[in-house]
């Protein structure tokens, strides 16, 4: 396989931020002169740190909450002010509340990642491998495309959260540089022929006739049978964050020892029987959108996410128009209050935040939580008032019966501020046949199965060769 047609795919440093971040501002209505209230700023201020891997400063301004170091790897430091610029970096883009018990929690396992992180750009300096701001920018472009965001947006986000825009340069920077470092090491000796395509298309044809799953991962990696119980209870504090709403991507990309940890834990389609049997059997049990407990496997524990599942090739799907809502059909209001006579542009601003909102909700079970993340949101369960749909003006009754079941009306404007109405009754999940990928999608995916246990083992020698002293 040439040089040119290397995909590393599974190294791409693109984060994804959630909307709520965004969208936790005030909402109870515009101060004197119409401007849209802002977050207050976050508490604390640093020291200004070493420049990143990409040769950016952060801000003179800033105040590092400690001069001490945290952790030694091989004579190289770990600083306080990366451990909390970094704790600070998750909490922000992971959907986190930063509780001093979750911050607690998050201190041991986020060190981890960074002694791992030195350890990665110990190995690249070695290797004479550089990370210019152009490679950086390139990556945060992604990142503001992919979200809808501009740079500033993304910029604004972060300093909501104590961030110093130069902690994510700097950590984008280390995927970057080992990205190049695992490709240096092992580019030419991954070899994928057309035999090998061969096999694998003939393979694949062996189970098409069994289920497909689209799966993301978050690995952690028991490299000694002693740590066994530790690692076990990391995933264990990991499962946790993500039952308290943090993102799979986030998680992933933060404490995933798997190289597809830079996007976002992505396996890509697997079929049954294709993975582990413990694995397998826990896939089988998930419908999309659901998160397993930490799984005992080879090498060390894996959560997995189910983003989707394909049906066994030739199933036949029922007609869309049969498929029928399960459950009574009940309502919830979501109202995002402006106060009397708003500002227009004040107003535009909340509809443009209830257009966010309403791309990120998917049944009522998360309401409640959405209104505790965005300050001035109120949400009510219309059954629980007594009131029916009936009840309902016809404009906004027609407005449920056009929105899909689990989905919001579009925002409306009352006297009361910018209103949405959810549909809180389920759907039937519409299964799909599999699909048969092509030779170059084959090919890719052997390629990176190939690079993917290599740079494990790559790691993990440097891990068992490291000296590392955590203070």
């Amino acid at each position: 396989m040439s040089k040119q047609h290397v995909k590393f795919a599974l190294f791409s440093a693109v984060l994804a931020l959630l909307a709520a971040p965004a969208l936790a501002q005030s909402l109870s209505g515009p101060p004197a002169g119409g401007t849209p209230p802002t977050a207050a700023p976050a508490p604390g201020s640093a020291k200004p740190a070493a420049p990143d891997a990409a040769g950016t400063k952060p801000d003179a301004d800033a105040d590092q909450p400690s001069d001490g170091v945290a952790a030694l790897v091989n004579d190289s430091p770990i600083t306080e002010y990366d451990l909390h610029q970094r704790i600070l970096l998750y909490v922000a883009t992971s959907n986190m509340q930063p509780t001093p018990e979750i911050i607690a929690k998050l201190r041991p396992q986020i060190l981890t990642q960074l002694e791992t992180e030195q350890l990665q750009i110990q190995e690249a300096r070695r290797k004479n491998i550089t990370v210019s701001p152009t490679d950086v920018d390139k990556s945060i472009e992604r990142i503001v495309t992919d979200n809808h965001l501009n740079k500033d947006q993304l910029i604004g986000l972060l300093k909501k959260g104590g961030v110093d825009f130069a902690t994510l340069r700097g950590q984008i920077a280390v995927q970057i540089a080992w990205q190049k470092a695992v490709e240096d090491e092992f580019q030419d000796r991954v070899n994928i022929t057309q035999a090998d395509v061969d096999a694998e298309m003939a393979r694949l044809m062996e189970g098409a006739d069994k289920t497909h799953f689209l799966v993301s991962s978050i690995f952690l990696a028991v490299d000694n049978p002693d740590q066994d119980a530790k690692v076990q209870k990391d995933a264990q504090d990991i499962y946790a964050q993500l039952q308290s709403g943090a993102t799979f991507q986030s998680v992933a990309r933060q404490f995933s020892q798997s190289p597809t940890a830079a996007g976002g834990g992505d396996l890509g389609w697997v079929h049954q029987g294709q993975l582990a049997s413990e694995l397998d059997a826990a896939l089988q049990k998930m419908e999309p959108g659901a998160i397993s407990q930490p799984i005992r496997s080879a090498g060390g524990y894996y959560i997995l996410g189910l983003r989707d599942r394909q049906e066994a090739l030739g199933y036949k799907a029922p007609d869309p128009a049969s498929l029928k809502p399960t459950g009574p059909l009940t309502v919830a209001r979501v109202l995002l209050p402006t106060g009397p006579n708003p500002p227009k542009a004040y107003l535009e601003n909340v509809m443009k935040i209830a257009t966010q909102i309403r791309e990120h909700i998917n049944g009522c079970d998360t309401l409640p939580k959405m209104a505790e993340q965005v300050h001035g949101m109120v949400y009510q369960d219309l059954a629980k008032m007594g009131l029916k749909i009936t009840d309902l003006s016809p404009v906004i009754q027609d407005a449920i019966n056009k929105a899909g079941p689990g989905e919001a009306t579009i925002p409306f404007i009352s006297p009361a501020g910018v209103e949405m109405m959810v549909r809180c009754d389920k759907h039937v999940v519409q299964k799909t046949p599999w699909q048969v990928p092509n030779r170059q999608e084959v090919e890719e995916n052997l390629f990176d199965q190939q690079i993917t246990m290599l740079s494990r083992r790559y790691l993990r020698d440097l891990r068992r060769n490291a000296h590392v002293e955590v203070k």
